[in-house]
């Protein structure tokens, strides 16, 4: 419980200083640009995984628990897979759009 408070202290205060690295173009923050997409870009494939490996390990305990509802349980797995899976896409396009 003392380290969700602290994790959330700190990320508080990351988000209450944004506003003093807030500068017009050509600046040093241009060099932060390909950082922060690497980050992002790591946090929503991270994410994305866990997502997708949730989805398989409680679709597979369905179709262990009621062998008869493979082919619905499959096809909202597939479609629920292609939607995790397109949140990292939409990640990775918006940094391809982005950072230069």
């Amino acid at each position: 419980m003392r380290t969700l408070q602290y994790l959330f202290m700190t990320l508080a205060a990351m988000l209450l200083a944004t506003p003093a690295f807030a500068q017009g173009s050509g600046g040093a923050a241009d060099i932060y640009a390909p950082l922060a997409a690497g980050l992002g870009m790591g946090i929503a494939a991270g994410l994305c995984g866990m997502g997708q490996g949730k989805a398989i390990a409680s679709s597979s305990e369905a179709v262990a628990r009621n062998p008869g509802a493979r082919p619905a349980i499959f096809l909202f797995l597939i479609l629920g897979l292609a939607f995790i899976e397109s949140l990292a896409l939409f990640t990775f396009v918006i940094i391809f759009i982005f950072v230069k």
